[in-house]
């Protein structure tokens, strides 16, 4: 399962259906489904055969179409084929999500009567009165140790906007099994039908001592900002907005690979960042806190500077006093000129390759826009980018894992730069010869964010505070 939902990954903007079909057990029968599909553009997945008979083969075919209408189309003319018979459709991205991803199961084993009376009454009172008496052991002999909120309101999901709370359920589930499977952190959904902050903040409070970590995802800017920042005010466990947050971290693993790849410095790098939403103003401050010198973020309206008289707000102006020191006005492709790197964390088909060639010599392109990129990587390397990746390689379920995981096992109270710095060095050096970023597969590079990350958390606090 984890083959085939990395591969619906890789297509998440296509129409993912799988097809039971028959066909002659001939040679050449199958590549002659293959020619089909192929006249019709239609992607070919994984096969699967489920049946052999002495004339047929029943096989079960992932494919993948722009849009329904090829999809038709496409099986219409499989369907006329002579000898092969179409058995069954299914929608496959829906049978994955059947029944949901997620499900609260116990860690332990009721099968005998003295196993119920351990774990629940009477014995279930000694652990009670124990953390009565020691608050802090509720993370060690409870769940709340290894408990992470994932809340959202429903208002920026993915590249879909403001779908509301209910279909951005299967994005939180997703999350959460990325979590539990990367980093064995057990995971709560939680649907907040809200847009006012007052009420977001109160809610998250309320519930925080059922947690070790609370992320909140998928709130549209500046909602997320306001709600973030208060939020970590008031509870002592770590608010973490991974839009924010682990985007801009895995941003600068990225980054601090594909400027050794450029022999550039980050000091003198002349960035561009598409997008003022949480992921262009996070990463803009990671950059700029990182070392990071000459930054321009551009929203609809282009380049933001200071006094820029209309379409701002209290973030994008406090985001133009520390940005576009020179003053530069204008559209996107106007600013893009002679830039070394250009991020992208906007909307799509925003950059043509006459702007990539605009750019310094051999530059850098992260367009990372979902569900299709400002520009498509190939495209850019056409047009001369040293490198040029989208948000499929760039992105953020690289990062955020280690960073919870790390701050789990440190007992963290917040998130900070170092810890986040630490873990965009680690997976940085854990990219191979070719690569910008490491396989997301590989369950090593999550333990190796982590530990640097717990070890980044540890170290913080025991420097010695000011006055001290």
């Amino acid at each position: 399962m984890i083959t085939r939902m990395a591969e619906i990954e890789k297509y998440a903007y296509k129409v993912a259906k799988k097809i039971r079909i028959r066909i002659p057990d001939v040679p050449g029968a199958l590549g002659k489904v293959a020619t089909e599909l192929g006249r019709h553009g239609a992607v070919l997945g994984d096969i699967t055969k489920v049946h052999l008979t002495s004339h047929y083969i029943t096989r079960d075919v992932i494919l993948f179409f722009d849009d329904e209408r090829q999809f038709s189309d496409t099986m219409s003319d499989l369907e006329d084929l002579k000898g092969y018979k179409i058995i069954s459709i299914e929608d496959e991205a829906l049978r994955i999500h059947r029944g949901g991803k997620i499900a609260v199961t116990p860690t332990v084993k009721v099968e005998t009567l003295s196993d119920l009376r351990m774990i629940y009454t009477p014995g279930v009172a000694q652990v009670c009165n124990y953390i009565m008496q020691h608050p802090e052991a509720a993370r060690e002999y409870t769940s709340i140790g290894n408990s992470v909120c994932i809340a959202t309101n429903g208002s920026a999901i993915l590249g879909l906007g403001n779908i509301g709370v209910l279909a951005g359920m299967p994005v939180m589930e997703g999350k959460s099994v990325i979590l539990n499977k990367m980093a064995g952190i057990s995971c709560v959904p939680l649907l907040i039908d809200s847009d006012d902050a007052d009420r977001i903040v109160d809610t998250l409070e309320a519930v925080s001592k059922t947690f070790s970590v609370i992320m909140i995802e998928d709130i549209k800017a500046p909602l997320c900002f306001e709600v973030e920042e208060r939020l970590q005010e008031r509870i002592q466990i770590p608010v973490f907005h991974d839009d924010q947050h682990g985007t801009a971290t895995v941003i600068l693993a990225a980054l601090l690979n594909a400027l050794n790849v450029t022999g550039r410095h980050k000091g003198r790098v002349n960035v561009v960042i598409s997008g003022a939403g949480a992921a262009g103003m996070a990463t803009c401050r990671m950059l700029l806190e990182y070392g990071f010198r000459h930054i321009t973020i551009c929203d609809r309206r282009g380049a933001i500077y200071r006094g820029r008289p209309e379409h701002m707000d209290a973030f994008k102006n406090s985001i133009a006093e520390i940005t576009n020191k020179t003053g530069e006005k204008g559209s996107l492709r106007d600013i893009i000129k002679e830039a070394d790197i250009f991020i992208g964390v906007s909307a799509s088909n925003l950059v043509s390759q006459d702007m990539v060639r605009s750019m310094k010599k051999g530059p850098i392109v992260f367009a990372l826009a979902n569900p299709f990129p400002e520009i498509l990587p190939a495209d850019a390397l056409e047009a001369g980018a040293a490198v040029a990746l989208d948000g499929r390689t760039v992105n953020n379920a690289l990062i955020f894992p280690g960073i919870i995981r790390g701050a789990l096992d440190a007992g963290a109270s917040r998130i900070t730069y170092p810890m986040k710095f630490s873990a965009a060095e680690t997976l940085a050096s854990l990219a191979g010869k070719h690569e910008v970023v490491p396989d997301f597969m590989n369950p090593l590079v999550h333990k190796k964010v982590a530990d640097a990350v717990k070890m980044a958390a540890e170290s913080a606090e025991k420097r010695p505070k000011a006055g001290t």
